[in-house]
């Protein structure tokens, strides 16, 4: 049977069915991020050790990374809507090259502000790839299945993420590694060569992240994608930025959304970040064994992903948002208040109830945005800036407590009660959706 010719719908944003082969390659940039954001909590541990940072300090990773999409998300749809969302993609992975690269001469240099400067110039490139994908996929065939799209590209994250894990993890930590205590024992000459080698050891995980990215970059390049831009021409009829912005502003729903998104970013990441941190507190390990533990966080990842797909058939998106929420405001409880290894796994077991909440928050908040789609996302991708505010207020938990990295963890537990109110506020107002939300939950 002969499929039908790929067609835009009359509004001219979604597609009458899914060009597949795009759509993986779009799906495949989802984990291509992801790998970039879990080295970073790999670096945590790392920069800790080789520049013997507090955890206040070590933060700045994080900061310094998700700051790259807050500056650059506005600029990034403003590409969008004079180009196209294959262009943005493009200057994207060029962006995620040049950061890469930049490690280079951090590493020979040896400065932990060089370090961060790269991290910037990375998350830059990753936020026009998600100002980009994250709409995109949502467009990319019917609009009734659009949030559902974006739920199967976001189950590539996990992929990358247990890739750049498992990559950072037992290339750049060796079991030779001299601990914190052994390096502040060395004599200071000492003490630097031994540092130099753990800086220099993060070069290698970059090194096949560009050659990867090069591969990538001719594929999406030669590769026809749709427009998906609507049906308006740009005759000065098209809504400005600001004019967007001023709409969506009085939008209850897209605000309520935004603030929702960058406490659930807030709160991955900073789960996440001290995962290893914490294991090697409550379990006595170094870090390579503890990093076992964050590459099992994302597998629990997947699979709480892939349960969320099939609930989602079934239950409305908020339902199931609601759900996972409480879900991890029981496990991270239970991780501030058990005084043994089994808080470690219950850390662990919050990643299984992570799965759905980005891409469940993005699509009910950008349904139905029309003209102000592109805008709306780039503020929502703007809102991954809570990956770096809300892990420097973990760190500075844990240094004022003397380094109880549970107590840390309540941080993203208030953040996931503020998300259960969202999810429990969409339901509320489940016959005010809009029809592709509203759809999900048949």
């Amino acid at each position: 049977m002969n499929k039908p010719a790929l067609q835009q719908t009359p509004d001219g944003f979604y597609l009458n069915r899914t060009p597949w082969f795009a759509f993986i390659l779009l799906c495949s940039i989802f984990a291509l991020w992801a790998a970039a954001a879990s080295m970073n909590d790999v670096l945590i541990a790392h920069f800790k050790k080789a520049f013997l940072l507090s955890d206040f300090q070590t933060a700045f990773v994080q900061s310094a990374f998700y700051l790259g999409y807050f500056f650059v998300a506005i600029p990034a749809a403003m590409v969008v809507r004079r180009f196209s969302y294959k262009s943005t993609i493009l200057i994207g992975l060029l962006l995620y090259m040049l950061g890469c690269l930049l490690f280079f001469p951090a590493a020979s240099t040896a400065k932990y502000g060089m370090f961060l400067l790269a991290l910037f110039v990375i998350a830059a490139g990753l936020s026009f790839l998600e100002t980009a994908c994250n709409t995109y996929s949502t467009l990319m065939g019917p609009r009734e299945t659009g949030t559902r799209r974006l739920n199967i590209s976001q189950t590539f994250h996990p992929f990358g993420a247990m890739a750049g894990v498992y990559v950072g993890s037992f290339v750049m930590f060796k079991d030779t590694d001299a601990t914190t205590d052994q390096l502040k024992q060395m004599s200071v000459s000492d003490a630097a060569v031994q540092q130099l080698q753990m800086i220099q050891s993060t070069l290698l995980p970059y090194k096949w992240m560009i050659a990867v990215l090069v591969l990538m970059f001719i594929l999406i390049a030669f590769t026809r994608f749709p427009a998906c831009k609507g049906n308006q021409k740009d005759d000065g009829k098209r809504s400005s930025v600001r004019q967007s912005l001023a709409r969506l502003w009085r939008n209850p729903r897209f605000t309520f959304g935004v603030l929702a998104q960058f406490l659930y970013v807030g709160a991955q990441v900073g789960v996440w970040s001290f995962t290893i941190r914490l294991a090697m507190q409550m379990g006595g390990m170094n870090e390579r064994s503890a990093s076992w533990f964050l590459l099992t966080t994302f597998a629990a990842y997947f699979v709480g992903k892939m349960i969320a797909n099939l609930l989602m058939r079934r239950l409305h998106p908020a339902k199931v948002l609601a759900i996972y929420g409480v879900l991890c405001i029981v496990l991270l409880a239970y991780t501030i208040l058990v005084p043994n290894i089994s808080a470690v796994y219950a850390a662990v077991g919050v990643s299984i109830f992570l799965g759905p909440c980005w891409p469940t928050i993005y699509g009910l908040t950008i349904d139905g945005l029309g003209e102000d789609t592109g805008v709306g996302g780039s503020l929502l991708v703007m809102s991954i800036v809570g990956g770096g505010v809300i892990p420097i207020f973990q760190g500075l938990l844990s240094d004022a407590s003397g380094g109880n990295m549970q107590l840390a963890y309540s941080v993203p537990l208030l953040c996931f009660i503020v998300i259960v109110m969202y999810a429990l506020k969409c339901l509320r107002q489940s016959d005010k959706l809009p029809a592709g939300a509203a759809a999900e939950a048949s």
